[in-house]
């Protein structure tokens, strides 16, 4: 319990330095302006998105129409956290894991402080936590201090299935945030096309350098830490330093371009840097494109 205790105070005097010294006024409204709740159709216009097309009204045959929207005053924000194995790759006190950990909790207090209801959903390939969305500061810390001592039951990885769950479970529009390494042999993308079309989707991709930047260092033990199993691999031979760089690149590139073309928030973090800084950049990008909307 006392190593529990030390781990929350840590996180919270994290969370509340950052808020307090570098969010201020920039940070305050991340949150605002992004819900809608239906309202009334009228007649297409050139340049409308074709997501907001309803199809039904226009199905009568007396033209295409397109829904328009409200803005709420309450806001729905839920986190979806990869806690699988493969978070647990980083320095100590510093992996993938206690990274995404840490923007959950900056994140879930600020949204809090906006009133808006904070909801959180664990998975590795099997749902490891749900925290229905509630308002309130108490909200916020409830999934902090849940973070902290959540130990998931397994060690695998189903991103398929993670957002399966969400649209299954997530019936009102909401600010959606993903914070994934995105390290998955299945394909995902179908079910995150899905997920952006009907929510306000944020995604967050949490790399390590031990990852991408390895060392000439011979033949070493490394331990797959999904299936536990330990391959020897040597880090000298040919290209494959290379072949491990150009795989995370490629998959970066791959959801980079996949979110721009289904206007998903993007964002590629390493353990080594300030996410602060960069997510004021993030949500600085997202408050302009919403004003314009």
């Amino acid at each position: 319990m006392k190593e529990i205790l030390k781990k929350l105070r840590k996180y919270e005097i994290q969370i509340r330095k950052a808020i307090n010294s570098q969010m201020q006024g920039d940070f305050h409204s991340i949150f605002k302006g992004t819900g809608l709740e239906f309202d009334d159709v009228r007649p297409y216009q050139y340049g409308d998105d074709i997501r907001t097309i309803d199809w039904n009204v226009s199905a009568k045959g007396h033209g295409t129409f397109v829904k328009t929207f409200r803005e709420e005053k309450e806001q729905t924000v839920f986190f979806i956290l990869d806690v699988s194995a493969s978070e647990d790759i980083g320095s100590k006190g510093r992996t993938k894991a206690d990274v995404g950990k840490e923007i959950c909790g900056v994140l879930a207090l600020s949204a809090a402080k906006e009133s808006s209801h904070v909801g959180l959903i664990c998975y590795s390939d099997i749902k490891e936590k749900y925290i229905k969305p509630l308002k309130g500061p108490l909200q916020a810390y409830e999934i902090i201090s849940t973070l902290a001592r959540l130990k998931p039951k397994s060690l695998k990885t189903n991103l398929s299935k993670a957002i399966s769950f969400a649209l299954n479970t997530i019936k009102r529009r909401s600010v959606i945030i993903l914070i994934s390494d995105f390290i998955d042999e299945d394909s995902y993308f179908h079910n995150l096309k899905s997920l952006a079309r009907i929510h306000d989707l944020v995604v967050i991709q949490i790399s390590d350098k031990r990852e991408t930047r390895l060392p000439k260092l011979g033949i070493i033990p490394v331990l797959d830490k999904e299936t536990k199993q330990t391959l020897w691999i040597n880090t000298s031979f040919g290209d494959f330093r290379e072949k491990i760089t150009k795989r995370f690149l490629q998959r970066k590139t791959e959801l980079d371009q996949f979110s721009r073309k289904h206007q998903i928030n993007f964002l590629s973090l390493d353990t080594d840097e300030d996410y602060v800084p960069q997510l004021l950049r993030l949500f600085k990008v997202r408050n302009k494109s919403l004003k314009t909307t």
